[in-house]
């Protein structure tokens, strides 16, 4: 049988890298127009995000350090009720 346990680190790892390369997308995108209104939400509830080279990449690392964390800490508090 194997564990009920989720692994806190590759998750987290993973939905790191997904939503920095969500922020380098449509950083991206509304350089072309495209989403601009969801890019300009995103710099709103971000503060490191707008469609600057600088910018983007400020957002994609507070977007990979944010999900991490919040990844990981959801993870640990669900194995702690999840029992082997």
């Amino acid at each position: 049988m194997y564990s009920k346990k989720i692994e806190a680190k590759p998750f987290s790892s993973a939905l790191a890298i997904w939503s920095a390369l969500f922020m380098l997308f449509l950083g991206i995108l509304a350089n072309f127009g495209i989403y601009t209104e969801a890019a300009e939400q995103m710099s709103k509830w971000h503060m490191f995000f707008s469609t600057s080279v600088a910018g983007i990449v400020g957002g994609m690392i507070e977007a990979a350090i944010v999900s991490f964390i919040g990844a990981y800490s959801f993870i640990y508090i669900y194995n702690l009720f999840v029992k082997d």
